[in-house]
């Protein structure tokens, strides 16, 4: 158990987070940031989800929205372990500059952020907020970070229905993946590294957007290659992307871009 003071030292501010990761981008140093969000939290505790047209499941809970066929996925913990297990190597990974961002209480409450946090094996520098580029963020995201991205060579990985057309980057290539890409696109992982080594990429900056394959890229191209930039976008570009899902499931898309009034715009997370 931290004491008090412990406890103030290792607290993380919103707004300090994300001034971290832009000033990174602006002085040219790589660095990775992973996102494990409420999928990846869900899957890490072995409970399982599916998503689909009109309704999502999550262990015993489920709901009613609409979802397009790129946001389809499920995973069912006895038949799909060995993601799990990749996604927790990629979770407990440590390099210098791998970041981890995890679920704020806010979003899942107080005891499974902790439990996060106990499997990180405590509150470590490493360790970052999930929406740190999203949510009251969001506007800094694409006004600041994205104009940094702007300035090199982008990789990114996407979902194969994405149009790339409205993005104003320097995407020297593109992997493509399908639905539920997190048990069905892993082979992937070793493409990326493949095209790296034979191509001598660094300091490009990677933009995946592959839910849990996120994770699985990141932490092992971050691990061999650690001289390019590596960001979980999630969601973040998909209304570039030509890709409608986010109009039904996306609170802070609808809030900046819908002008749709709800808590996600305007959420600062707290640590």
């Amino acid at each position: 158990m931290e004491t008090d003071m412990q406890q103030k030292k290792s607290q993380k501010i919103f707004s300090k987070e994300f001034n971290k990761f832009l000033s990174f981008l602006e002085s040219g140093e790589n660095f990775a940031f992973s996102r494990f969000s409420d999928g990846e939290l869900h899957m890490l505790q072995n409970m399982y989800f599916k998503i689909t047209d009109d309704h999502f499941i999550e262990g015993t809970n489920e709901g009613m929205c609409k979802y397009t066929k790129e946001e389809h996925k499920e995973f069912i913990p006895e038949k799909h372990g060995f993601y799990r297990d990749k996604l927790e190597e990629s979770f407990r990974f440590r390099a210098p500059n791998y970041f981890k961002g995890i679920c704020g209480r806010k979003d899942v409450g107080e005891k499974d952020f902790l439990w996060q946090v106990d499997l990180n094996d405590g509150n470590t520098d490493d360790l970052t907020f999930s929406n740190v580029f999203i949510n009251a963020n969001y506007k800094r995201f694409i006004e600041e970070i994205m104009v940094e991205v702007k300035k090199r060579p982008v990789v990114i990985i996407c979902n194969e229905a994405a149009e790339l057309s409205g993005l104003t980057l320097s995407i020297v290539k593109d992997f493509r993946v399908g639905s539920n890409c997190i048990v069905n696109n892993y082979d992937i992982v070793e493409e990326i590294k493949d095209w790296i080594l034979t191509e001598n990429i660094h300091d490009h900056i990677f933009l995946c957007s592959a839910a849990s394959l996120s994770n699985f890229i990141i932490h092992q191209c971050f691990e061999e290659f650690p001289n390019n930039t590596y960001l979980d976008i999630g969601s973040a570009l998909n209304p570039w992307l030509g890709l409608e899902g986010w109009m039904y499931s996306r609170g802070y898309l609808q809030y900046w871009l819908l002008g749709h009034k709800n808590r996600y715009g305007e959420q600062v997370d707290v640590w």
